[in-house]
């Protein structure tokens, strides 16, 4: 039964991965499904989570401790007996005793280390932050590369159908005497080159469409497809619509989690320093315990156990105070280590700050320069098509050889693809500017 019920489980499970993998995915699912099941991602959560132990492990070190032990010893020959005299004879003693101790101050270095596990927590939960964006640019990196791949991949499709009709058409005036046989020839080669740069374009769309299944964490990519946006319902603004590196990067600075982790690395070397020169200063703990003793002795009579154990009952409490006065320097020594490692940490900052600030001019030159090759792919695409109209004109009143029809064809084939490809470039652009921004990375 167990079995029967785990194996339709398995299937229902399957068959839901199998149908979801059957369907065009939008950016925004590919995105949350890879947030969802990546392994950097799930790996960065249980880093968090460790944090979140630490911490717990800090806090409850202000707490008494408690111990209980027993013992149970034989002795053989001369030795202790329970009226505390040496006596030549085999003895026996059980032992039992619970104990306690206080830290009453530490030199600061419990709420100073409680600190240090909060900002590390705080720098885990940021990281984690980190991986998640990390996954949602690759995505969407992948995402576009497929749009590129898809967008080639229809560019050949119609070489092959313009190609095709042309073959056609000259086979049937080559079999009337209107065409030779060697322009059939050349444009049955032009179809097979066509063809072969399909083939190739069909291969590198297979191959991307691998790649985002891959960061999806998908057990296949067969039957995985993604969503192509309208790309007349995207608009592309003025030039000086987008804002300028230093204001977007005002606005990352204080949003970016690979920053805010930084942040909170910088405060915990902080800490640690003023943990380090906790060492200087002398410890109090309070110390409490009782127990008692019951012993035997081999040829004397010795009271029962229970009345040894209420004969030999103590209780004690104890102050113990540890005050440093000279450990090889070893104090000192810490302290200037930590202090290097805040200023490492310092530094570490600035870098972040400063790749973070690259990586939005990157954006922000990437979408001017996408606006502009727009711009121009479409005055380009726009006169090769008229110049394929009048080409083609030509071309039937046999005016143009087929070498000069196939040029103009492909000409305005590749300005048609060189236009979609820059609309997409854009697009993810300003997308991207947005994330630092701290909007949604989609399109």
């Amino acid at each position: 039964m167990y079995r029967m019920i785990f194996t339709l489980s398995f299937l229902m499970a399957a068959l839901a991965v199998s149908a979801q993998q059957h369907r065009a995915w939008t950016l925004r699912e590919c995105i949350d499904y890879a947030l969802a099941n990546n392994i950097t991602v799930k790996q960065q959560d249980v880093a968090r989570r460790q944090g979140e132990v630490e911490l717990s492990t800090a806090r409850n070190s202000r707490l008494p401790n408690l111990s209980a032990s027993a013992s149970q010893n034989w002795s053989f020959g001369r030795g202790l007996t329970s009226e505390n005299t040496y006596s030549n004879q085999n003895t026996g003693s059980t032992s039992f005793s619970l104990g306690t101790s206080v830290p009453l101050f530490t030199g600061f270095r419990i709420p100073r280390t409680i600190e240090l596990n909060k900002l590390n927590l705080e720098a885990a939960t940021a990281d984690l932050a980190k991986a998640r964006d990390d996954v949602s640019v690759q995505v969407a990196q992948a995402y576009v590369q497929i749009l590129y791949n898809l967008e080639l991949r229809d560019v050949a499709i119609r070489q092959i159908g313009i190609d095709s009709m042309h073959v056609a058409r000259l086979a049937e005036m080559y079999r009337t005497g209107k065409a030779s046989g060697v322009e059939v020839a050349q444009q049955e080669a032009t179809l097979a080159q066509s063809r072969l740069t399909y083939t190739q374009a069909d291969n590198d769309c297979r191959l991307s469409l691998l790649t985002l299944a891959q960061l999806l964490e998908l057990p296949s990519p067969e039957g995985f497809a993604i969503v192509r946006p309208d790309t007349a319902a995207i608009t592309v603004g003025e030039a000086g619509g987008l804002p300028l590196p230093d204001d977007v990067y005002a606005e990352a600075v204080a949003l970016k989690p690979e920053v805010k982790a930084e942040v909170y690395r910088l405060k915990g070397t902080e800490a640690s320093v003023r943990i380090a020169k906790s060492a200087l200063w002398p410890t109090l703990s309070l110390t409490a315990g009782l127990g008692s003793n019951y012993y035997t002795t081999s040829g004397m009579n010795t009271a029962s156990f229970g009345r040894q154990m209420r004969n030999n009952f103590s209780q004690y409490v104890g102050l113990s105070l540890n005050i440093p006065i000279f450990n090889r320097f070893e104090t000192r020594n810490n302290i200037r280590a930590a202090r290097l490692n805040q200023e490492a940490q310092t530094l570490q900052l600035d870098n972040v700050k400063k790749a973070l600030y690259k990586e939005i001019q990157q954006a922000y030159y990437n979408a001017v320069a996408a606006r502009a090759q727009y711009e121009s792919s479409g005055e380009a695409a726009r006169s090769n098509k008229a110049a394929f109209d009048l080409m083609t004109a030509k071309y039937e009143y046999g005016k143009a050889n087929i070498t000069e029809f196939n040029e103009a064809k492909n000409n305005w084939l590749k300005s048609e693809s060189d236009l979609v490809r820059a609309k997409y470039e854009y697009m993810y652009s300003t997308s991207l500017i947005d994330f630092y921004r701290g909007k949604q990375l989609d399109f």
